[in-house]
């Protein structure tokens, strides 16, 4: 037989584990090329740019003449 508690755990005591659960805040920064931000350590979906150098190269956008 597997270990059973003796007693119900009340509702403070499982309170106070789950307030120390918390949300981070994104380690956002602003792109070196174009200025968007960007997470850390992370490629620009912007631009394509990572560490000062084009790692994805982008499509370019088409244009339709009138």
């Amino acid at each position: 037989m597997a270990p059973l508690p003796k007693r119900r755990h009340s509702t403070r005591r499982g309170g106070k584990r789950k307030a120390a659960i918390k949300l981070t805040l994104l380690g956002l920064m602003a792109c070196k090329n174009c200025g968007k931000p960007v997470l850390a350590h992370r490629v620009c979906k912007n631009c394509g740019y990572y560490g000062g150098k084009e790692v994805v190269k982008q499509k370019a956008i088409k244009t339709k003449k009138i």
